[in-house]
């Protein structure tokens, strides 16, 4: 039964979404206010597919810690879901997502409408100058951006490196940095067919203090993240 639930999710998730983008190119044309209340309507079926066929709910723990106005969440990233959820829990998010993604066809020319940003993972300092620009300048119209500090989906109990450019937007932006743990994973794991029905839990974290050296911001960080996503395993 799981494999079924699994199989329609994804017979329908796939085409569907690519309709969407196939549809929205039309909004390119008018205010991106409007591409982005399209987005979020997608993303609101997607979760509603995912809820009624493979039988997986959503909470949102901490929502009180999200600041009004512009702010830096750095999130746990173990699946999928992780890249949906935020355009529901926030308005108007603008992810920090690789290079590569931007260059999809019709995918990426809702996502540059969108003022999402893009990074080259290889592109060195240039690269990381460039990804504190354009955070400056999403954070400078009250948004908040959102950027998966190790780059990459992990399985459940895994770390990967944490890179040092959340610190860099923060202390160029001075915007309040949140971080957030979650286990997406135990039900829509990295590259993995099935999903297991059950709540995920998405556990916003009290923002770090402002003025913190680079060093010591990135200690506090992982540590948030991690420690509050081991509770949620327990």
């Amino acid at each position: 039964m799981r494999f079924l639930r699994s199989l329609l999710f994804n017979l329908i998730f796939l085409p569907f979404t690519a309709l969407t983008c196939v549809l929205g190119q039309v909004l390119l044309l008018g205010p991106p206010a409007r591409l982005h209340a399209y987005v979020r309507a997608w993303a609101r079926a997607v979760l509603w597919l995912l809820r009624v066929i493979c039988g997986i709910d959503a909470r949102i723990e901490g929502r009180e810690h999200l600041p009004p106005g512009a702010a830096i969440i750095a999130a746990k990233h173990q699946s999928t879901f992780d890249t949906i959820i935020w355009l529901l829990v926030v308005d108007r998010p603008a992810y920090v997502l690789k290079q590569e993604l931007m260059n999809l066809p019709l995918w990426g020319a809702l996502a540059r409408r969108c003022g999402h940003i893009a990074v080259e993972r290889d592109g060195g300092a240039a690269a990381l100058r460039g990804m504190v620009r354009n955070s400056q300048a999403v954070l400078a119209e009250g948004r908040k951006v959102v950027i998966f500090p190790e780059g990459t989906r992990t399985q459940p109990g895994e770390r990967a490196l944490y890179h040092p450019g959340v610190a860099a937007m923060a202390m160029a932006s001075g915007a309040p940095l949140v971080p957030v743990a979650t286990d997406s994973g135990r039900y829509w794991g990295r590259l993995a067919f099935h999903k297991q029905p059950g709540t995920i839990i998405v556990a916003i974290l009290p923002p770090l203090p402002a003025g913190l050296p680079r060093a010591a911001l990135m200690e506090r960080l992982e540590a948030a993240i991690e420690g509050e996503t081991e509770r949620l395993y327990r």
